[in-house]
């Protein structure tokens, strides 16, 4: 049996473990069926993953890869932060549905078998999405969608709280999956709450 070139191995090992991942989720995913999956001997899998962890690993970090590129590429055609963050909740929606971005179900679903191949659990879930979140924060600051006496970090970590609490905890109030609806409700209550000055009497963070 001759092996196609190293590159491709990996680029249908990554592929074959993406679709397991997407179907059985970490724990039901074994070494075998991505090798059969990709069309591989074990041997040659082994040559580039020594084990489960590291081949899983790879595949989730070429999903997070995938998620965040496809989502900054949507993010940055649109003019508004609301209209950012009401994006924002439908993409992060899409997680539980688009094979190319499992990562939020993994993570939630599998927390200590995701943080075992990724190196981080459910935990870093907050400060990555802040992260991510942070550029669009800043320049909605300086568009003069926030008040500038805001910190920045702070309402980064903020919207990543909101969108994971309005993308995934229901309620009666609002459909998360009506971007219409999310995005009157950023309207009315994210925007006045960022756009108000936090030095203000009566604010808690100057009590």
């Amino acid at each position: 049996m001759t092996e196609a070139p190293t590159a491709t191995v990996v680029d249908r090992l990554l592929d074959a473990a993406q679709k397991l991942l997407a179907n059985k989720g970490i724990r039901a995913t074994t070494v075998i069926e991505v090798a059969e999956e990709a069309g591989v001997s074990r041997a040659w899998l082994y040559r580039h993953f020594p084990d489960k962890v590291s081949l899983l690993g790879a595949a989730i970090v070429r999903l997070t890869d995938t998620f965040w590129n496809d989502a900054r590429a949507e993010l940055d055609t649109i003019g508004t932060f609301a209209e950012q963050v009401a994006a924002g909740v439908r993409i992060g929606r899409g997680a539980y549905d688009d094979p190319g971005a499992l990562l939020m179900r993994l993570r939630i679903s599998e927390p200590e078998e995701f943080a075992a191949c990724a190196g981080a659990g459910v935990s870093g879930l907050v400060p990555d999405l802040a992260a991510f979140w942070r550029p669009y924060v800043e320049t909605a600051a300086a568009r003069g969608e926030i008040h500038p006496g805001h910190d920045l970090a702070e309402v980064s970590e903020w919207v990543a709280r909101f969108l994971i609490s309005v993308g995934t905890v229901p309620g009666e109030t609002i459909d998360p999956d009506d971007t219409a609806a999310v995005l009157r409700y950023v309207r009315r209550y994210v925007l006045p709450a960022l756009q108000a000055n936090p030095a203000l009497p009566g604010n808690p963070s100057t009590d």
